[in-house]
């Protein structure tokens, strides 16, 4: 969408998308105490200490990847968290979630991008690691990455609307990515794009 090449609509997309993954990442961190989470290559050993906000605003600095490539990331993440619920986004994964996610991202989307090299030092890892990150990640979409347009207009028109429902903020036990329930994300779509536009809405107001 135009509004994305706006410097003021991705500074604001980028505090949103960091703000909504910080409450999913407390609230899953908590959850993780009642409910069993599998442990998998995106797990760190210990909780990064650049803040989830700062790590992103590193890779939009840094990347270069069209703005498109952030709203994409965020439906990878959505399927990822659907096809994978004994994987919910916490503390110890979400940093290499998001380098992941934008990085595909802009392979399938732009037309030049980095290597792999270079994404695993912006995310502050070894190339190995980001290498093992992007495969686990693809197998785990089961290399789902096509987005329609109606599928990528339905996602932008929701964040949209919840840019604008900043206050209050976004309960956090009503997340899809949230563990308790059932670890899916704001599905503004299924797999198929069969769905009815009543559906749709349906699910957006979830």
């Amino acid at each position: 969408m135009a509004e994305l090449e706006n410097p003021n609509v991705m500074t604001k997309l980028i505090t949103f998308l960091s703000s909504f993954l910080q409450r999913v990442s407390e609230s899953n961190d908590i959850n993780c105490r009642f409910q069993p989470q599998k442990i998998s290559v995106f797990h760190g050993l210990t909780r990064p200490s650049i803040s989830i906000q700062s790590y992103l605003e590193r890779i939009f600095k840094y990347a270069n990847c069209s703005p498109s490539c952030f709203i994409v990331a965020y439906v990878y993440l959505d399927r990822f968290v659907q096809r994978q619920p004994s994987l919910p986004i916490n503390s110890f994964n979400v940093h290499r979630l998001l380098i992941t996610s934008v990085m595909v991202a802009a392979k399938f989307l732009d037309d030049m991008y980095y290597n792999n090299a270079y994404y695993a030092k912006v995310g502050g890892i070894s190339t190995i690691e980001m290498n093992f990150l992007e495969l686990d990640f693809l197998f785990g979409l089961s290399f789902h990455l096509n987005v329609t347009p109606n599928g990528f207009h339905t996602y932008c028109t929701y964040l949209q609307r919840e840019m604008l429902l900043l206050q209050p903020p976004l309960n956090v036990t009503e997340s899809s990515l949230s563990i308790a329930r059932s670890a899916k994300l704001h599905s503004c779509f299924n797999e198929d794009e069969t769905t009815s536009q009543q559906k749709q809405q349906q699910q957006l107001a979830v």
